[in-house]
């Protein structure tokens, strides 16, 4: 078979790290005759390049090629380049590791839209990935119209040809945002670029000890006349104007901007954060015309003038009053309605956990150089925000803890203006409602609901919650999209999170009446407090004893406070045991019911399960028994014996 993909994967010392990329890379749904895994080792000194050898000894897709350190992924990566055989080149981190289907999915994507460049998902485990790029599908993205350039890292599918036609390669050697310079290129001279944005490829994880090279401290002067590299390729394929700009300013905002803002530029030693900052204002005279900044978010306007001016100290005074604007959403209400979770919250920012509050009625008008002061960029940003109201949005995604990986879930929101106080300031109020939708809870584990707000100058993001303590709403659990999902409060934060297709002894089942447990003749009916869509669903009863293990199917229908489960049992096979019952949804779980079923000739009987204090009174009372009776038997031998 043709390869279809060949994964290039760099490697320098990643120890017990490699294993889940080792482990992803083989688990993939792509036939094994079908794509290659080229690891490239670069002069590693741990234990990788013996465990590599060894993999590639006992898999035949897996190729491992050892040269000296270079210094950086550049020149691993172009060596994988020039090896590969697949239609496709597809760069993985040593320290990441792929969605199982990412290569299958990617490639299938890639050839159905004659992408030369395919960008695939991304989750980002303790570590930022774009968002707004994976809202939903690009099957034909630009730099125009999608925020690809958001994108830079190098963890993309890439056709093989595209590259070689163009003479496409990494920049080599120690350095920095060679991926920068590459994935630009290659954004602006692709026939096509597609995102797919329903599935997560690829997941970004952060080292527990901080190591990837990412997260390294770099030196300033380095690292921007690499920066300067990137924006050269920009400037070679656009003409000036408002895309050149557009383009240009991903690297004001990333690399420069949110560097010198809020609790980012106070957590750095403060003579990094001044040479960082003596950097960043060479190259923002240098390269950039004012039709760059005038693009960004009100705040980050304001740090861009005051670099542009030189004037460290008002950037780190303004950082400090933003240090303390934070997001809070309080939710307002969690119901289910026909297999859909209804969430309602509001959301809005605070400054010193106090309401934000602002100037209503203020006209725009443009930041047309460096505030005076800290006073005057306070005030500018906070009119600017009032006066564009009407353009701030919230979201709702879902998130699953163990990976990160997010979705979008419809919302529709209002905006409200609450007054707060007399001097005509309002607080800036965002009502919302989410339908989360359970098929994209597409994994069993705990998936926490975060609420995203864009509102003036401020993307932030934060857990939905807590609800008020006396008007908290009560979810309750459901079979919904084919998992089975109960809504809760974490403990002791009051965060709003899903318990998807493990649900344990929060969904109550171990509190059922027995006295509302029917069982007449051969049919069996259960109440149950789990919410269930119209149509009703399917569910399996699985009945043990000492006999052995039968299972029973039921079906679930919906009432007003919960489901009815009915079943039809095989009374011939229940006589003469008593049968613990459990509850089978999907998921591999079975859930104990409170309650045991005993067949006798007339039917079955329906007994509620000893709980464990009643044991242990049980325990207790015949080991008292055995006690008494073990002394008066010992007692008599005594007296027999003439023994007192």
């Amino acid at each position: 078979m043709p390869i279809k993909v060949s994964v290039v994967v760099p490697v320098y010392n990643p120890g017990v790290y490699v294993e889940d990329c080792i482990d992803s890379l083989l688990r993939q749904s792509l036939p094994p005759d079908e794509y290659e895994v080229i690891f490239v080792d670069d002069g590693s000194t741990d234990d990788t390049p013996a465990r590599l050898d060894a993999l590639a000894a006992a898999e035949p897709r897996v190729t491992v090629l050892h040269q000296e350190n270079s210094g950086w992924s550049g020149k691993p990566r172009n060596v994988g380049i020039d090896t590969a055989r697949g239609e496709y080149v597809m760069f993985v981190d040593n320290d990441d590791h792929l969605g199982d289907e990412a290569l299958e999915r990617m490639y299938d994507y890639g050839t159905a839209n004659g992408a030369d460049v395919v960008v695939g998902k991304m989750a980002g485990k303790g570590r930022g990935v774009p968002v707004e790029l994976f809202r939903r599908n690009h099957p034909r993205a630009t730099v125009e119209n999608a925020p690809l350039i958001d994108s830079l890292t190098p963890h993309k599918m890439f056709r093989r040809a595209f590259l070689d036609d163009i003479g496409l390669r990494f920049p080599e050697g120690p350095r920095r945002l060679e991926d920068h310079v590459f994935v630009t290129e290659a954004y602006l001279r692709a026939a096509n670029v597609s995102v797919l944005g329903d599935y997560v490829c690829y997941y970004h994880v952060r080292r527990d000890d901080a190591s990837n090279a990412g997260f390294q401290r770099f030196d300033p002067g380095g690292y921007f006349k690499n920066l300067r590299e990137a924006l050269d390729v920009v400037e070679q394929y656009t003409e000036p104007g408002p895309l050149r700009d557009r383009l240009f300013r991903r690297w004001l905002r990333v690399e420069m901007v949110e560097r010198m803002r809020a609790r980012r530029l106070l957590a750095l030693p403060a003579d990094y954060r001044r040479e960082l900052f003596e950097e960043m204002h060479q190259v923002v005279v240098e390269r950039f015309g004012p039709g760059v900044a005038a693009g960004l978010q009100p705040t980050q306007q304001v740090v861009a003038a005051l670099m542009t001016a030189d004037r460290y100290d008002d950037v780190e005074a303004f950082a400090e009053w933003e240090a303390g604007i934070a997001l809070t959403a309080v939710p307002e209400r969690v119901a289910w309605e026909d297999g859909t979770l209804r969430v309602g919250f509001s959301a809005e920012y605070t400054s010193g956990a106090e309401p934000m509050t602002f100037v209503a009625g203020t006209p725009r008008t443009p930041l047309d150089g460096p505030p005076e002061d800290l006073a005057a960029a306070i005030a500018w940003v906070s009119a600017d925000t009032a006066a564009r109201f009407g353009q701030a949005t919230a979201d709702l995604l879902v998130r699953e803890r163990a990976s990160a990986a997010q979705y979008f879930q419809r919302v529709e929101f209002t905006r409200e203006e609450v007054p707060a106080g007399d001097d005509g300031r309002v607080r800036l109020v965002l009502h919302a409602t989410a339908a989360v939708d359970p098929a994209a809870l597409t994994r069993a584990g705990v998936w926490d609901a975060m609420v995203r707000v864009r509102l003036g100058g401020w993307t932030k993001e934060c857990r939905l919650g807590p609800a008020p303590r006396g008007a908290r709403p009560i979810p309750s659990a459901a079979l919904a999209g084919g998992h089975v999902v109960l809504p809760y409060w974490t403990s002791p934060h009051a965060h709003l999170a899903l318990d998807v297709d493990r649900a344990t002894g929060r969904l109550g089942l171990g509190a059922l009446s027995l006295d509302e447990v029917t069982a007449s003749g051969d049919r069996l009916r259960i109440p149950l407090p789990l919410h269930v869509p119209g149509a009703g669903a399917e569910a399996t009863l699985r009945l043990t004893s000492s006999h052995g293990t039968l299972e029973v199917p039921a079906t679930l229908s919906p009432q007003i406070s919960g489901a009815l489960l009915e079943a039809v049992l095989p009374l011939g096979e229940l006589r003469g045991a008593a049968w613990r019952v459990a509850l089978g949804m999907p998921g591999p779980r079975f859930l104990a019911l409170p309650f045991v079923l005993r067949g006798g000739v007339g039917g079955v009987r329906v007994v509620r399960v000893p709980g464990p204090n009643a044991l242990r009174r049980l325990v207790r009372r015949v080991r008292r028994t055995l006690g008494t009776a073990v002394g008066r038997t010992a007692s008599r031998l005594r007296a027999r014996t003439g023994r007192r």
